[in-house]
């Protein structure tokens, strides 16, 4: 059974709330948790880390605005590293089904990142008055800025990192198939009717060309 010591009070805008105490999540996380108990899907860790840079970007150009205290952004900053490097993913907690603007999400990498950060500055967990997940973590930026900016980041780094390399590899399958077939001639297929003979090898070559024609507007849509 749970006992009232493994708590801790956290407490937001409508008061306190018992979070687990070893959770470097706050109140706003577990309302969250609370209230969207829909799919048990969390949000992937390639969209964690994206918004972990968001965090880290926005507190960078805080300080160099003059905005958020040195100290405090560069634990912000050294906190927010330690969840891009793949680090207290399991600290994200809330559903993926939740509030449209994902308000729940974004409060939930503040809550995680101010507590680490204030850990790193030699405090305890939940203590706002050394940095506050909201004044500090989320300074100048609201969910409408960091959900999107986080969804155009991660799916910059996918197209990179999964998808040209997947489909580079199924376009050389194909031309290889194509220079295969090259010698197999079949019907070539118009509208349901025969039409004039082509080879599979050229069937199969424009089966290539339409993943090479991919790849070029993957890699347009990452620059634009």
């Amino acid at each position: 059974m749970v006992t009232v010591e493994e708590f801790r009070l956290d407490r937001d805008s409508m008061g306190e709330v018992k979070v687990p105490s070893s959770a470097y999540y706050g109140a706003e996380t577990q309302r969250a948790v609370q209230n969207f108990p829909i799919s048990g899907l969390r949000l992937p860790k390639e969209f964690i880390r994206a918004m972990a840079l968001v965090k880290l970007s926005a507190a960078r150009a805080n300080m160099q605005l003059a905005l958020l205290d040195p100290k405090k952004g560069e634990a912000i900053v050294s906190a927010a590293k330690e969840i891009m490097e793949g680090a207290l993913y399991d600290q994200f907690v809330v559903d993926v089904f939740q509030t449209g603007s994902g308000t729940s999400s974004n409060m939930n990498m503040n809550e995680v990142i101010a507590n680490r950060a204030v850990e790193l500055l030699g405090g305890k967990r939940g203590d706002k008055s050394i940095i506050h997940p909201n004044d500090h973590v989320n300074m100048c930026q609201s969910t409408n800025d960091v959900f999107p900016s986080a969804i155009h980041v991660s799916s910059a780094e996918e197209i990179v990192h999964r998808l040209l390399p997947s489909l580079r590899v199924l376009a050389e399958a194909l031309e290889k198939k194509a220079r295969e077939f090259d010698d197999v001639v079949k019907a070539g297929r118009t509208h349901l009717q025969d039409a004039v003979p082509i080879t599979l090898g050229q069937e199969f070559s424009g089966y290539a060309s339409m993943i090479r024609h991919s790849i070029k507007r993957a890699e347009q849509a990452r620059t634009s």
